[in-house]
């Protein structure tokens, strides 16, 4: 258009300079110059009149986007509030309900592991009804750094109701790069299903080799580090720094009175199968006046409690290897799971009480192992068999004291075998039936157990 309009004026101008344009003809020329303009200036106003509606149309679209953006903040705002209303902050609370029947050949009260001084938790417990291992759990995120947890187990102890906190710790979230730290109360990551809270057990009982090193289990006060490194294959790295004030340490110490490190590597193999491998040692240097059971004199008053004092050192290697056909546990899968425990102490025994006290020394060699195969043949059945050993090679000045402690192997070579077979209506319940012929000392013991198992409420994912 501007071109065409420049081309007209220069005809003019040319017109006014050559007389041979007639007035007629320059009269044409200024009218289509003048029609020009006209069409030129309205399309000009046409493209103004689009610009402004584009202009209100992008207004009118930004206005939108923010009607909709305080929209959607209100309806966030609303939705954490009723979450808030529905205790979103609040600790995710978790009941554990556990019994038993329970039913033995021998008296469980003369129960004894030869050549192992027993502590903790370590008899066979009630015979009849008991409520079991019963847990109450409160766990939550406390912000973006860390998580609590607390964990209050309700058991029977020679027929009184005891309530003692098992767990109450707190753990890193944030560290990044692979690092965890976990601070307070809580099991040792010192063999394989120490970790494992006792309902989570293939078992009934604990393995005869947990019984005889930490009274079922260890647990201590301190911190825990811990590395998960950033390799195909999982690979973890952790020590821990323990008070020593909880069996097998069981001495009293202002600072760090045992310690542990620990290794775990697993994987996959295919869709099908997975292993993990562990390795674990927990050492304590000054131990002072632990104590653990012995031979019953009958007068409590008056018995003769074997203390130890010296250094203990245990050293653990674990196996476990999963089957689920097709990569899925729900309805079959196999499990086998092998351990193996060698303590190595040094000191000596006292026996508390004694008139006058009655002291020898000691060098204690004991080892154990279990391997167990669990396997679930149906959608809510499950059987499984174990197998445990014990061997000691304990030493001393004084064999009748090591012989009071329990520390004399009597010749024997404890041993036992059980079977289970489990009920499982859903992953909140458990009814199982097991069988132990528990060869531990010299009159062999049938013992038989029917448990119950539920949880209600909050209930997280167990270690592999």
């Amino acid at each position: 258009m501007q071109k065409k309009l420049l081309m007209l004026s220069i005809t003019i101008a040319i017109s006014y300079s050559n007389p041979a344009f007639s007035n007629n003809e320059y009269e044409l020329l200024r009218q289509e110059i003048e029609l020009l303009k006209k069409n030129y200036e309205q399309r000009i106003q046409t493209l103004e009149q689009r610009l402004k509606k584009t202009e209100e149309q992008a207004q009118q679209a930004n206005s939108t986007a923010q009607n909709a953006a305080q929209k959607l903040e209100q309806t966030e705002l609303t939705s954490t509030a009723s979450n808030r209303t529905d205790n979103s902050f609040n600790p995710a609370l978790s009941i554990i309900l556990d019994g038993r029947y329970a039913d033995f050949d021998n008296d469980p009260d003369a129960y004894e592991l030869p050549g192992f001084s027993l502590g903790g938790e370590a008899g066979l417990g009630k015979e009849g009804f008991s409520i079991g291992h019963t847990e109450l759990t409160a766990s939550a995120n406390i912000d973006d750094q860390f998580y609590g947890e607390l964990t209050v187990a309700i058991h029977e102890d020679d027929n009184e109701t005891e309530v003692e906190v098992e767990q109450a710790f707190v753990q890193t979230l944030g560290l990044g790069n692979g690092m965890t730290i976990k601070a307070g109360r809580f099991f040792s990551a010192m063999g394989y299903i120490n970790e494992q809270h006792e309902h989570a057990w293939d078992f009934a009982d604990a393995p005869l080799i947990y019984r005889g090193l930490f009274g079922n289990k260890l647990l201590d006060d301190g911190l825990q580090i811990s590395y998960i490194a950033p390799t195909d294959l999982f690979f973890q790295l952790g020590t821990e720094l323990l008070s020593g004030d909880k069996f097998p340490a069981g001495g009293n110490s202002d600072g760090i009175g045992a310690w542990t490190a620990f290794a775990d590597l697993g994987g996959d193999i295919g869709i099908e199968h997975s292993w993990s491998l562990g390795l674990s040692h927990w050492e304590a240097d000054d131990i002072d006046g632990r104590t653990s059971g012995g031979h019953s004199h009958g007068n409590e008053e008056h018995e003769e409690v074997p203390s130890f004092t010296g250094e203990s050192k245990i050293s653990a290697l674990d196996l476990v290897y999963k089957w689920s056909p097709n990569g899925n546990p729900k309805n079959h899968n196999f499990k086998f799971q092998f351990e193996y425990f060698v303590r190595d102490e040094d000191g000596s025994i006292t026996m508390l009480n004694s008139e006058p006290l009655e002291t020898s020394s000691y060098d204690g060699d004991q080892s154990g192992w279990y391997a167990q195969a669990v396997y679930q043949f149906m959608p809510h059945w499950r059987t499984g068999f174990r197998y445990d050993q014990l061997d000691s090679d304990n030493t001393g000045s004084d064999s009748d004291i090591l012989e009071e402690a329990g520390l004399d192997d009597e010749g024997h070579t404890p041993k036992r075998y059980s079977t289970m077979l489990e009920w499982l209506p859903s992953e909140y319940s458990r009814i199982r039936l097991q069988y132990n012929r528990d060869k531990s000392y010299e009159e062999a013991d049938n013992q038989f157990f029917l448990q119950y198992t539920h949880s209600l409420g909050s209930h997280g994912t167990h270690n592999y």
